[in-house]
């Protein structure tokens, strides 16, 4: 019995032990992602503009763009502070490539949206990595990010209001959809070609391309 728990805390110990190769394919995913959020940063302004005079709120939607980082790290790595870490070297990327936003916004969104990506993986103990999860995910960060926006960024608005209401079921439906579908989808594509081979992730991807 003693000799079985100490395999299996050797076992959870490799399993979460962090490589030269995750730390390296962490800062590489950053880099991607901060790119992404920093394009964003563009956009988000004319599009928000057009959405917001259609229905006030519904330009929530678009927010997920700037998290999905975190369930894709997290599907990608596999390992406890992925989502924290992928969201923190993108945050420093679009930081350092300029943005509109305060420098102490940018690093606590980028941690507290990592932390909420992370909890639906933490409670299965970062063993369950499927669809389901990925939108458990997106959805964590988005109803963190929602609140969080409601509560220090539109002070003026209401969670009651119309444009609060909307705001937050836009925020779900971006973080499902995009933080959730999307990070999925991108993430088996990427294992489909055979980039992440060396990482488990990669391997059970290619493992059931193989037996289907």
């Amino acid at each position: 019995m003693s000799q079985g728990l100490t395999q299996t805390q050797q076992r959870t110990h490799s399993r979460f032990r962090w490589r030269p190769a995750d730390i390296a394919l962490g800062a590489a995913l950053g880099v991607g992602c901060g790119l992404v959020f920093w394009g964003l940063n563009f956009a988000y302004m004319p599009i928000s503009s057009v959405l917001g005079s259609i229905l006030p709120g519904i330009a929530s939607v678009l927010h997920a763009v700037w998290y999905f980082s975190g369930t894709l790290a997290l599907l990608i790595l596999r390992k406890p502070g992925a989502a924290v870490y992928v969201n923190v070297v993108g945050s420093a990327v679009e930081m350092l490539l300029g943005n509109n936003f305060a420098f102490t916004f940018v690093f606590i969104s980028a941690i507290l949206q990592g932390l909420f990506a992370e909890l639906p993986f933490a409670v299965t103990r970062y063993r369950v990595f499927n669809l389901p999860m990925a939108v458990l995910s997106g959805l964590c960060t988005a109803l963190e990010y929602g609140f969080y926006l409601l509560f220090f960024r539109y002070q003026g608005v209401a969670l009651f209001s119309p444009r609060g209401i909307v705001h937050i079921i836009s925020e779900l439906v971006g973080g499902a959809l995009i933080a959730g579908v999307f990070s999925w989808f991108l993430f088996v594509a990427i294992a489909k070609t055979g980039a992440l081979d060396h990482f488990a992730s990669g391997r059970a991807i290619r493992a059931d391309a193989a037996s289907q």
